[in-house]
């Protein structure tokens, strides 16, 4: 089974992608965690070293998708 990280941060489009995306993925293909970069900030330096630049951001086994932009990883270490 594939294995997928959706990094947000909270933000309205985040919030709205999040809704839309992971309800369309096919559950018995993939398995989604959810990671709110605003509440665990633990986790930031994890989603830079998956290549994610901005949030919303979907890692499905390695491949980065960027998903609209709500804010760049930058604006949510600051």
């Amino acid at each position: 089974m594939a294995q997928a990280v959706f990094y947000h941060a909270g933000c309205p489009v985040c919030v709205d992608a999040e809704q839309v995306v992971v309800d369309y993925l096919d559950k018995s293909k993939i398995t989604t965690e959810i990671v709110h970069l605003g509440t665990a900030r633990n986790r930031i330096e994890e989603a830079e070293k998956a290549g994610v630049k901005s949030v919303p951001a979907l890692v499905i086994d390695g491949n980065v998708f960027h998903i609209n932009f709500g804010a760049s990883l930058e604006d949510v270490k600051g």
